[in-house]
């Protein structure tokens, strides 16, 4: 991509993106980029199913139950640091060349993973594991907003975020069959389960390849020559398929171009500009964060220490519940396009929230054994899966474009850190402790997710079917988007 000579362009690449009927150009996009979470879902399901499998002499690595939940815990912390780094990464560099290293790192990790032969290491490889996918979501969330039309956007990103269950049902089953001793080693099958993500990820490195940079990062930096042939060529590519000319566009705007811009900077534009979205973004990544990796970390122990599941039967749970999760977004998605953001994520942070707390009693007071409390899992998560979902929407979308991989990976970094590292320790002492004292990390969870869905309701912003340059004005935009 050749350097252009900086000056102050009128562009109308933004409002023609937008206007684009979808296509098949459209799913290689989703295909290539979207299928990051089928990769963390996956990564996160295998911990989850075979952390009793670790705990055993035989598995080859005896980590205690605390141990499992210290290496969750090193797994989201590696995502916070990756997505920061990575994230500031990207806005500087370019969309595409992120996530094919961040992928790449994830490769290399999840592989390494495979052959650890002491606590140590495993705990190290599943920090850089983690810091690959945490800078994928930096990359990929701010790249997917930027291609998919507004008027799709909301149901895009739910459903992509969505296929996070997908990683977890594969990975489920997954378990079920490679921690099968009749067919496995008890030291082999885990380590093959890793092999096994790393080959997914290859399979969607291939497709990403043909993911053009974000056509909006490149007129701001200086490539608009490069950012109006990509435009140019996905116009085209549109048109032949459709059969149809597209309409042509009259809305621009103005951009003073800039190589990059300074650290400082987009901090103070978020801070001064934006004070009431950074509270939003905080607000909405730590309860779901906390609710998620807090119980999907540990859900294994529970029913396996807690509930006397057997170990070869805890992972078919968590299908049903993938199940519940993946279908959320694929049901109730479009919704958040038609009747709008602010209804639909407060309404599912603090349903889930209710929810959540009513699983909470009944489990408390014994009600619940391992089929019944999967079954109230599936129903919580069938709603709380379009509130998480939103979160990455909602930050992705309601910053300017200079800061939106930044801006993703800080609220994933603070948020998840917050929620994400305390749920995983915390539950997993709160195991050892029975089940009285699981249940009050589920009501913590429960309040935290409706704490979100009312700062939603007061701070929340409208961008259904906005463009991105109006939601946020760009920090180098000479004049507001018409």
């Amino acid at each position: 991509m050749s350097q252009s000579t900086l000056g102050t362009i009128r562009t109308s690449i933004p409002g023609r993106l937008d206007r684009l009927p979808w296509a098949r150009w459209h799913w290689m996009v989703v295909i290539g980029l979207g299928t990051v979470w089928i990769l963390d879902g996956l990564e996160v399901t295998i911990v989850g199913s075979i952390s009793d499998r670790l705990t055993q002499p035989s598995g080859g690595l005896g980590l205690s139950t605390a141990g499992i939940g210290l290496a969750a815990a090193i797994y989201v912390a590696g995502a916070c640091v990756g997505s920061l780094v990575f994230g500031y990464l990207t806005d500087r560099f370019g969309r595409k060349r992120l996530f094919i290293i961040t992928l790449g790192l994830y490769l290399l990790a999840t592989v390494a993973t495979a052959f650890s032969f002491n606590p140590v290491y495993f705990y190290i490889c599943r920090f850089f594991t983690g810091a690959g996918i945490g800078g994928e979501y930096s990359a990929i969330n701010s790249a997917i907003d930027e291609l998919i039309p507004a008027r799709r956007r909301g149901l895009v990103d739910l459903a992509i975020n969505g296929s996070y269950w997908l990683g977890t049902a594969f990975g489920a089953m997954l378990s079920v069959v490679l921690l099968n001793t009749a067919l496995f080693p008890a030291g082999l099958g885990w380590r093959l389960a890793f092999g096994l993500g790393a080959v997914l990820g290859l399979l969607i490195l291939l497709v990403r390849r043909n993911v053009p940079e974000s056509p909006r990062w490149m007129f701001i930096h200086g490539h608009e020559d490069a950012a109006e042939k990509t435009v140019k060529d996905i116009e085209s590519e549109i048109e032949d398929e459709t059969g149809r000319r597209l309409s042509e566009v009259d809305n621009s705007i103005t951009i003073e171009q800039r190589r990059s811009i300074g650290f400082g900077e987009i901090i103070r534009v978020s801070l001064e500009r934006y004070p009431k979205r950074v509270v939003l973004g905080l607000s909405l990544f730590v309860g779901q964060a906390f609710l998620y990796n807090a119980v999907f970390f540990t859900y294994a122990l529970v029913l396996t220490k807690l509930l006397h599941v057997p170990e070869d039967v805890a992972p078919w749970a968590l299908v049903a519940i993938a199940v519940g999760n993946f279908a959320g977004p694929l049901t109730l998605g479009h919704l958040f396009d038609s009747v709008g953001r602010k209804v639909m994520i407060s309404a599912t942070y603090i349903g889930s929230g209710v929810l959540l707390a009513i699983v909470g009693a009944l489990f408390q007071a014994g009600i619940l054994d391992g089929f019944w409390l999967t079954a109230c899992w599936t129903i919580v998560f069938f709603v709380a899966s379009c509130g998480a979902s939103s979160a990455y929407l909602t930050v992705s979308e309601v910053f300017p474009l200079e800061t939106r991989a930044l801006a993703i990976a800080f609220f994933y970094a603070v948020g998840t850190g917050l929620g994400g590292i305390i749920g995983p320790l915390l539950f997993g002492s709160l195991i050892g402790q029975g089940v009285g004292a699981v249940a009050v990390g589920y009501f913590i969870g429960a309040g935290l997710m409706v704490a979100a869905g009312l700062v939603e309701v007061f701070l929340g912003v409208e961008a259904s079917r906005t463009s991105l340059e109006e939601v946020a004005r760009p920090i180098t935009a000479q004049q507001e988007a018409v």
